[in-house]
């Protein structure tokens, strides 16, 4: 089995060479705009690609606002810091999740919980997720606390696996009740919808990525995307180490960071995002021949967006009988040079999140055994 499936994926290709699980196109003014950036001479954190770029993904994204980082990951731990997350504080998200989602959260000095994930969108479960407040928290003075901790929870992140929206509105819904915010980790769903709404955009503050691995990239980067004024404006005061503008004068109102995305790499995110619904085009089609190769194949499961939502399938993602067969198939096709790679570990099981407090956990350790990601790159 494994060597027909490499087969189909190198006829997908057309190559007999060495095929990546996802690599960046650079089909259209990249250079252009990169050396004029360079002319200009303006190749930090200050240009006019820099704007261009936020105000673009803000376009597409249709959030009122989107701030540069450098990348995913600073995005994130800024998201958490606008949301309030301060030392101490707890912060909810799936175990089943990219280790930056939780490093984000340690950033704070605050505590991860994790809890289970759906099994068919794989993001975080509003069902668990309801299941563990009501059993396990209280609100006193307006604030969502745990009962077994008596730390308070101040957010919660869900992640949009693979580009596959979660029940987004759900989890919002029910955070609401509990007097908590949500903060999307979206870095991998630029160009996913849930009921016909952006990925990123139902929480307080939403986060992107554009690693040189992502559907477009800026070599590394990120954006916060949100509705409100407020938090935008704080967003770029702290990523831009909080300097209070001056013709010449340092003056620095905050303890802040130094997270914003140079221009340089802003320019290489405009000619991207000029690109972007070539790209999704191209990896709705691959989609649709993974879908229907993979109808004839029993112990294979193609995974597709849930209902009333559509996915930019980042990467495409394929379920296993068993572990074995996962085991077998991993090993086949990197051995032949199709590369493909199993889902994330368990962030519970890793050294520093082995003590932190999880709830039942049957469909992420399910997942974490039975999921392979395969080539996924723009054709």
């Amino acid at each position: 089995m494994p060597k027909e499936i490499i087969a189909f994926i190198r006829d997908l290709y057309k190559t007999d060479d060495f095929i990546p699980l996802h690599e960046p196109r650079f089909r259209g003014n990249e250079k252009k705009y990169v050396n004029e950036c360079i002319d200009s001479t303006f190749v930090s954190s200050v240009g006019k690609f820099v704007d261009q770029f936020e105000a673009s993904v803000a376009k597409f994204t249709g959030a009122k606002y989107a701030i540069a980082t450098v990348n995913g990951t600073a995005a994130l731990h800024i998201g958490l810091v606008l949301a309030d997350v301060k030392a101490n504080d707890e912060v909810i998200t799936q175990p089943l999740t990219f280790v930056a989602t939780a490093n984000a959260i340690s950033y704070c000095k605050a505590h991860a919980v994790f809890i289970d994930v759906d099994s068919d969108t794989m993001g975080l479960s509003p069902e668990k997720l309801s299941t563990f407040l009501n059993k396990n928290t209280e609100i006193i003075n307006g604030q969502c606390v745990n009962k077994i901790t008596k730390r308070i929870i101040k957010a919660v992140v869900p992640m949009h696996t693979f580009g596959l929206p979660a029940r987004i509105d759900d989890i919002v819904a029910i955070c609401n009740k509990h007097h908590i915010h949500v903060v999307e980790d979206a870095a991998e769903s630029l160009g996913s919808y849930y009921k016909n709404q952006h990925t990123g955009t139902f929480g307080v503050v939403g986060t992107l990525s554009f690693n040189g691995n992502k559907t477009i990239t800026t070599g590394g980067g990120g954006m916060l995307i949100t509705n409100d004024e407020a938090l935008a404006l704080k967003a770029k005061h702290i990523t831009t180490t909080a300097k209070v503008p001056h013709p010449w004068d340092y003056h620095h109102d905050m303890l802040a960071y130094n997270y914003r995305l140079p221009n340089l790499n802003a320019a290489l995110g405009c000619a991207q995002m000029e690109s972007l619904p070539e790209f999704l085009k191209s990896k709705q089609d691959l989609a649709q021949t993974y879908r229907g190769f993979f109808k004839t194949y029993s112990a294979i499961n193609f995974i597709d967006p849930i209902t009333n939502s559509s996915a930019n399938f980042w990467l495409n993602a394929i379920q296993f009988d068993s572990l074995n067969d996962r085991n077998e198939f991993l090993k086949t096709t990197n051995k032949n040079g199709v590369m493909t790679r199993p889902i994330w570990k368990l962030m519970n099981s890793l050294p520093m999140y082995d003590a932190v407090q999880c709830g039942n956990l049957d469909n992420a350790s399910s997942l974490e055994n039975r999921i392979v990601n395969l080539p996924s790159s723009v054709i």
